[in-house]
């Protein structure tokens, strides 16, 4: 990846909407080599999807939830995950090291409706051993675009002699 994929992919997670043409002009390529620059971005899988940033609340879903869960046993994580995929509330989930087991972020219109997931669906999960909520209060970071430079690299080991 060089600099020219780095600003490619800049403009495409700030401007999901920009037209190649529009794209190819602000990276000052030919609209042909954007395109093709674009594409084989897709086929490697550095650009996963397109898709619109939705306010949640706009769509009734004014309540947020950061739920921790540990499970009763290692091998219950591909059931676990497969049937966590199954419920639409959850909007994203992460698989940690140690305890808990899993980040997950669920969505629901209020107290009511989440104590009623919680009751009804999650903690039926398999292998559910435990389940801890946190309300999110507030979005103090919103969800952004990835840094369009390079991560930074650990200094290189200095060879001791």
């Amino acid at each position: 990846m060089d600099s020219m994929d780095r600003k490619i992919i800049a403009l495409l997670q700030s401007e999901g909407r920009i037209t190649l043409t529009e794209l190819a002009e602000k990276v000052r390529l030919s609209v042909s080599r954007c395109q093709r620059r674009v594409r084989d971005l897709e086929t490697a899988g550095v650009i996963c999807g397109y898709r619109a940033v939705v306010d949640a609340r706009a769509l009734g879903y004014g309540f947020e939830v950061l739920l921790f869960a540990t499970l009763t046993r290692p091998d219950a994580v591909t059931e676990f995950d497969e049937a966590l995929a199954g419920v639409p509330e959850v909007v994203e989930a992460q698989r940690l090291f140690g305890e808990p087991d899993y980040l997950i972020r669920v969505v629901s219109a209020d107290l009511h409706s989440y104590q009623h997931l919680y009751e009804s669906v999650l903690i039926h999960l398999p292998g559910v051993r435990g389940l801890n909520s946190t309300i999110v209060m507030k979005q103090a970071v919103h969800p952004r675009p990835l840094p369009a430079r390079p991560p930074r690299e650990l200094p290189s080991p200095t060879p001791s002699f």
